[in-house]
């Protein structure tokens, strides 16, 4: 199939709306991306005619939002290529998934001595969580250092791994600096160390295939708005042998199998004792909605075009004057830029203006600015509905803001 950049764009209704006059070019759906027309009539549909609360309902509107939320688990398993949708987890997105992990998995198998290693361009997600387990544990947290262009320090990283490595959580590409990283490598290295190995894919799921076989990951994790699904819901893959050992984490209804107030509870059967509460349908049949949408297109296809959008504009950022660039030549999805000796709130405020809209600060990511001895990077994304017509009004933007600012 042709990918079709027009028909996309035709579908995201946002895209035809200006901003101080101009025509809106967006740019920050590393953020989160725009929502296809698809998307938003699915979830509205739910509303309008289908919803119900799930689980143990006996009536038709329950027991059909019941069967559409478990055909979404069932979708979830395909597109990440999973075993079994019984190793699909939903999640608020990738943060909760990761708390989920380091609250139940890590409380019960990492203790004073152990050691967790993530890498130097972690988003805070992928940071904070293992910060806080080392801190109620005693463990250590390690650290892959990096290149000056943004790529792991590969001759470091098998020096961090010892007996006592216990995890390796590491993001499959940098929401910063686009840099991919070779997580089949790096698990396969973990695995002969006995750790386990999550992998943060909020950055991956959009851009090309996941497989989590072939990766051969313990743990990934991916929200829904960055794959132009609804905010508010994500989804956590966990190998099926450690998904049912592990405890729950929050406590509720739909988690148990019985509660007694003299005899204690027993818990439900995993992926559901993990899904404490009423949980987001709505989003979850909105998901299932994008994944379609997704497939519809084909990951492969979306992958091509946005791989020659990303060359295009990599040669045209090239000639804006005192422009400088953040991260490896080969990325995917986002290109992080500061103009000159201009705070990038400047910039990006002067963008606005222009009808641009760009991501500015430290994007989740104090540790990687700190790297680079800079208190914020612009940081411009490309999605599959995005334009070389586009990428020509940032260039012209920056050139005008280079002109204006000297």
């Amino acid at each position: 199939m042709t990918f079709s950049i027009d028909r996309v764009r035709a579908d995201f209704p946002v895209l035809t709306r200006e901003v101080h006059g101009q025509p809106l070019v967006y740019l920050d759906s590393a953020a989160s991306a725009q929502k296809p027309n698809a998307v938003i009539d699915a979830e509205a549909e739910f509303y309008r005619h289908g919803y119900a609360a799930v689980h143990r309902g006996i009536h038709t509107l329950s027991a059909e939002a019941t069967a559409r939320m478990e055909q979404v688990r069932q979708q979830a398993s395909a597109f990440l290529h999973a075993r079994s949708a019984e190793e699909m987890v939903f999640v608020r997105g990738t943060t909760e998934g990761i708390n989920l992990v380091a609250n139940s998995w890590g409380t019960r198998n990492v203790g004073k001595g152990d050691n967790i290693i993530i890498s130097q361009m972690e988003h805070h997600a992928n940071i904070v969580p293992w910060q806080m387990l080392c801190t109620r544990t005693g463990a250590e947290l390690r650290v892959i250092p990096l290149n000056p262009d943004g790529t792991l320090q590969h001759d470091k990283v098998p020096g961090l791994f010892d007996s006592n490595t216990r995890l390796l959580a590491i993001t499959q590409v940098s929401n910063v600096l686009g840099t991919e990283n070779p997580v089949k490598a790096l698990a396969a290295l973990a695995h002969q160390h006995g750790a386990k190995v999550l992998v943060d894919g909020a950055q991956a799921v959009m851009h090309h295939a996941v497989d989590v076989q072939d990766l051969d990951c313990d743990f990934y994790v991916f929200s829904a708005h960055k794959l132009y699904g609804p905010t508010g819901i994500g989804v956590l893959y966990v190998k099926e042998a450690i998904l049912q050992d592990m405890p729950p984490w929050e406590g509720g209804g739909s988690m148990i199998a019985t509660v007694s107030l003299t005899e204690g509870t027993t818990w439900a059967k995993a992926p559901w004792r993990f899904e404490a509460g009423t949980p987001n349908t709505g989003g979850i049949i909105a998901l299932g909605a994008a994944l379609d949408y997704i497939a519809s297109l084909g990951l492969d296809q979306i992958a091509e075009y946005e791989q020659t959008l990303m060359h295009y504009a990599l040669a045209e950022l090239a000639t804006v004057p005192d422009l400088t660039l953040y991260g490896p030549e080969k990325r995917l999805g986002v290109v992080a830029f500061n103009l000159g000796k201009h705070h990038a709130y400047d910039v990006g405020s002067f963008l606005d203006n222009y009808g641009i809209a760009v991501r500015t600060g430290h994007h989740c990511a104090m540790p990687l600015m700190a790297f680079y001895q800079v208190p914020a990077m612009c940081r411009a994304s490309l999605a599959m509905y995005n334009t070389t017509e586009e990428v020509d009004r940032l260039v012209a933007g920056l050139k005008r803001i280079h002109r204006l600012l000297g």
